[in-house]
């Protein structure tokens, strides 16, 4: 049964409790990969229905993942959407999704430079999604389109999952598994670095991964509550028709793995319709124990940046996992390059689940207000990189990866980093009245380091692959010992360049082990 808390958050006591950030938390590094070149899957590189490169490297940070050893995982969404093509699928096309596997590797500056760290960026494998289990895909004849199953289905005999909205069964919710439209926008390793765990926005869904060769290896159950029984192409539609269930293109857009890889934090952009959908001031994060498939529901506060008569609320990008009940939370508008508008708010807050109520059993803004957790603002992204002349119309609309990575040392004193990712929607050039002769948008990392006191309760993510299970209980892991192991796997990847232009191999081709 629910009880109440002994206080209510209101709007004013939100923002004065979290005024202000960590002064220490600082940027130290950026990178920024080409958006209009192709990622390694040569198989995919053909022009998909929209005439966009099948295989662009566009959308990188809608998933970000550490893995160890200074390998990081990036995952692009559902495609290249951005560019017109038919409303009718929303503009989506047959892109086939995957995730990328980027080597980063944090290297101190020359003096007089700008940042204290230089990061290289370097693509070295590209993994597609697929599963041996049948999936539904759109005949595509009701709106002039294609069939929306991939050519490679028959080819490397397994069925690929794609960011095409009318892959669906309409007889079914929208968590319906065997659908083949897949929007993923959080990724994360497990402990024993084998496989890959990937929320999405359609369903939503929560898929476990093999990490070598992308296949799905298992499912985990998303509450009903979270899905919509009326299904559409259409976004928009499917929101008008639909009284509960997630917001189209607003789903489960953060997900989080705990340090014992025992439990998973999903987080849903914004509230569910029944909670009060983009108008709703409490979204829900999900908890799933891995061993036993129970999920726990928690109310999570957006902050609102209107006003009391007329609100205004941000979205949740992405969840990051401090410990096993802490979290790191991206919350953040649309605003800044590619919206032809000025980013204003780009937070990460923390929050402790510990001792908050489930509220499963609750609904609407005025069920789940009383069990709403509390957040503290860690970090100010707008602010933090304005200090170092980024200008905010230039800040990317999108930041929406967050992972923690390697430690490093700054003048003899040990820290902790951060690193924040942009999906810039598949569109390597913008062109707005912000920009009117044009601006690249490529994907981009930005590199925040703290100290350890800024986050007293950090346990980093037991990953075998670092050879250092001794950090299972704090952050602070012998960081010359992972080098050293971590200098004979950089050994390993020398078949890339600073380009990126690694193995020429293919990932993802049925081989249903």
């Amino acid at each position: 049964m629910l009880r109440p808390k002994l206080f209510a958050l209101t709007a004013i006591a939100s923002l004065f409790a979290i005024s202000s950030a960590h002064a220490t938390v600082d940027l130290i590094a950026f990178a920024q990969i080409d958006g209009n070149r192709g990622d390694l899957s040569k198989e995919t590189s053909a022009p998909l229905e929209n005439g966009a490169p099948g295989n662009l490297l566009g959308g990188m940070g809608s998933g970000f993942a550490y893995a160890g050893c200074h390998t990081f995982l990036a995952l692009p969404d559902r495609g290249p959407n951005a560019i017109p093509y038919n409303s009718a699928i929303d503009d989506t096309a047959s892109y086939i999704d995957r995730f990328q596997t980027l080597h980063l590797r944090l290297k101190p500056a020359s003096k007089g430079a700008d940042l204290p760290f230089t990061l290289t960026p370097q693509l070295v494998d590209t993994t597609l999604l697929h599963t041996s289990d049948k999936l539904v895909y759109g005949n595509g004849a009701a709106y002039g389109v294609p069939d929306g199953a991939p050519k490679l289905n028959r080819k490397n005999g397994t069925f690929y999952f794609t960011g095409r909205s009318d892959n669906f069964d309409p007889t079914h919710l929208s968590n319906n598994d065997r659908d083949a439209r897949l929007d993923p926008e959080s990724i994360r390793v497990s402990n024993d670095g084998k496989s890959v765990f990937i929320s999405d926005e359609y369903g939503p869904y929560i898929y476990r991964f093999d990490r070598s060769s992308g296949r799905r290896l298992d499912t985990y159950k998303v509450p009903d509550a979270f899905a919509v029984s009326t299904l559409s192409p259409v976004g928009a539609t499917e929101i008008s028709v639909n009284t509960s269930g997630r917001v189209a293109n607003k789903g489960m857009e953060g997900l989080a793995i705990s340090p014992d890889g025992n439990t998973l934090f999903g987080a849903m952009q914004s509230p569910l319709l029944q909670d009060g959908g983009t108008n709703g001031a409490y979204t829900r994060i999900l908890k799933v124990d891995l061993r036993t498939g129970k999920t726990t529901q928690y109310a999570y506060p957006l902050t609102n940046t209107g006003t009391a008569a007329k609100p205004n609320y941000p979205t949740i990008s992405d969840v990051l996992a401090i410990n096993d009940h802490e979290l790191l939370v991206d919350e953040r508008d649309g605003h800044g390059l590619a919206d032809n508008s000025v980013a204003k708010f780009k937070h990460v807050y923390r929050i402790d689940l510990g001792h908050a109520q489930d509220v499963t059993h609750a609904s609407g803004e005025a069920g789940l207000e009383p069990y709403a957790v509390t957040k503290t603002l860690f970090l100010d992204i707008v602010a933090v990189l304005s200090a170092h002349g980024f200008d905010p119309i230039n800040i990317p609309a999108k930041l929406e990866g967050l992972a923690f990575g390697p430690d490093v040392t700054i003048g003899g004193v040990k820290k902790h980093t951060l690193f924040v990712t942009n999906d810039n929607d598949f569109l390597p050039t913008v062109t707005d009245s912000n920009h009117p002769d044009g601006i690249d948008n490529p994907n981009k990392y930005f590199v925040f380091a703290f100290d350890p006191s800024d986050l007293p309760t950090l346990v980093a993510q037991q990953l075998d692959e670092t050879k250092s299970k001794s950090q299972s209980k704090s952050h602070d892991h012998d960081q010359t010992h992972e080098d050293a192991v971590c200098s004979r796997d950089d050994n390993d990847d020398d078949h890339g360049d600073d380009n990126g232009h690694g193995n020429d191999h293919d990932n993802g081709h049925g081989h249903n082990d």
